[in-house]
């Protein structure tokens, strides 16, 4: 027999596992390292940038539309939203600029919103190409979370026509728009590779995830204005910190702070940029972990 294997008596034999890093092989579907797996991303880039866009021009592919539905869906719920919110509650006369406050809250928040939905459907949707090919599952998340920018882009747009006629001028505080944007897109791939991992091992996540949403999106000052209500009621300390570190919040009102006249020549509040940041590099970086720990996992069971 051949030695190490069963050879002259008293050598020990080699395990299969020893036999198998001799030999170069290791187990199929093994977690890479953290700097590995980072490497398989950046190789994969193109296929990321691709699927994302093909997702675009694919869904609404069967709507008559077409791409359109992309901007008609955020003005329609604005259009919503400010009947409700700006006629029947009365929520404009406290509220300055309130049309264009309102389209970019509803747009803003649209971005952060779709790409948590996208999130939660980033493995379970995409189970067979999960299950026939071998590449870092994290591609998908980040892919689904570019779709949801590429559509944004387009929302900018529209946006940009709605400030215009409601009087606002180009100024030097619109390029304040685009670190904004740049942190926003980093949080939000974050937080939809956490529910990518949540939902693949929970699918019944993305049936509660609207309901999460909506309640977000009602404390977020999508809608009324935060500053207004912490201005006006005596709240208690821990609602009114939720209020102010609110990530959604806190991105909206950075884009408000950039565009809109009445708000840019306020003051605005110092811990804002910083939140913003912090809040990016605790989900991008650590839902980047969160999701790359589990990376063996997505597509068995």
């Amino acid at each position: 027999m051949p030695p190490g294997i069963g050879g002259p008596s008293g050598a020990r034999a080699e395990t299969p596992r020893e036999l198998a890093l001799r030999h170069g092989l290791t187990v199929s579907g093994e977690r890479p390292t953290l700097p590995g797996y980072v490497r398989q991303l950046w190789t994969r880039r193109h296929f990321i940038t691709a699927f994302a866009t093909a997702k675009t021009h694919a869904q609404y592919s069967q709507a008559k539309l077409g791409q359109l539905w992309q901007l008609v869906t955020p003005l329609l719920n604005a259009a919503v939203y400010y009947f409700i919110f700006g006629i029947l509650l009365g929520t404009s006369k406290n509220v300055p600029d309130f049309v264009p406050f309102l389209v970019t809250g509803v747009f803003i928040w649209t971005f952060t919103s779709n790409s948590i939905m996208a999130g939660t459907r980033a493995v379970t949707g995409n189970l067979g190409l999960v299950r026939a090919l071998h590449f870092p599952r994290a591609s998908l998340p980040i892919a689904l979370a570019m779709q949801q920018f590429q559509q944004l882009l387009y929302s900018m747009g529209v946006l940009t026509v709605i400030l215009l006629a409601f009087g606002q001028v180009p100024q030097a505080s619109w390029l304040l728009v685009v670190p904004a944007l740049a942190l926003q897109t980093v949080f939000n791939t974050g937080i939809a590779m956490v529910v990518a991992r949540i939902s693949a091992h929970t699918p019944d996540v993305a049936q509660l995830m609207p309901f999460i949403l909506r309640t977000w999106m009602y404390s977020s000052g999508v809608m009324w204005s935060i500053s207004t209500v912490l201005r006006g009621h005596d709240l208690p300390e821990w609602v009114m910190l939720g209020l102010q570190y609110n990530p959604a919040a806190v991105y909206i009102d950075l884009v408000r702070f950039a565009l809109i006249d009445s708000y840019t020549s306020a003051q605005l509040p110092p811990h804002v940029w910083a939140v913003a940041l912090g809040w990016a590099a605790l989900f991008g970086v650590g839902g980047f972990m969160y999701f790359w720990k589990a990376e063996e996992r997505y597509g068995r069971g």
